[in-house]
C-alpha cells in the first residue's frame, strides 16, 4: 500500500468517525428536575418525623417529597411503588442492601449508610402517606 492510499484511508476513517459522532444520539442530560408532581397533605406527626428522616437520608437522590429527580433517581410517589407491588419490606431491603436497576434507567441504588430499621419504618410511613394523598394505593 502506498502513502497516498494510507492518507485516503485515514481521511475516510476520520470522516466516518466524525459523521458518527455528529449523527449519533447524545446521552440525556440529568437536570435534577422533579419527575412527579406531589401534593403534600397536612402530614401526621409520624409522617413529619419520616419526612425529616427522608430528607436527611433519601432526599438528595429521590428529591423533595419523594418526587424523584431527572437523571438521578425515580419518584417514590408512583404507581410502581404502590403497596401491592412494593411492600414496605422492599423499602427496607433497598435501603439496607441497595438495588439493581430494574424499573428505571437511573443505574443501581447503593445501600444507604447508617440507617436503622426504626428510621426506615418512619420513612416508609411518610412515603405511604404521600402516596395515599396522591392516589397511589
Amino acid at each position: 500500500m502506498n502513502t497516498r492510499s494510507i492518507v485516503i484511508a485515514v481521511a475516510v476513517l476520520g470522516a466516518g468517525l466524525l459523521l458518527y459522532r455528529v449523527l449519533s444520539p447524545s446521552a440525556p442530560i440529568a437536570t435534577g428536575a422533579a419527575l412527579a408532581h406531589v401534593q403534600v397533605p397536612d402530614l401526621s406527626l409520624g409522617a413529619q418525623e419520616g419526612e425529616r428522616l427522608f430528607t436527611r437520608s433519601c432526599g438528595s437522590c429521590h428529591g423533595t417529597n419523594a418526587a424523584g429527580q431527572d437523571g438521578i433517581a425515580p419518584p417514590l410517589v408512583h404507581k410502581i411503588y404502590e403497596p401491592n407491588h412494593h411492600a414496605d419490606a422492599s423499602f427496607h431491603l433497598a435501603a439496607k442492601n441497595g438495588v439493581r436497576a430494574h424499573h428505571w434507567q437511573f443505574g443501581n441504588m447503593p445501600p444507604v449508610e447508617g440507617i436503622t430499621d426504626p428510621e426506615l419504618d418512619s420513612i416508609v410511613f411518610y412515603i405511604r402517606e404521600l402516596q395515599r394523598a396522591n392516589g397511589v394505593y
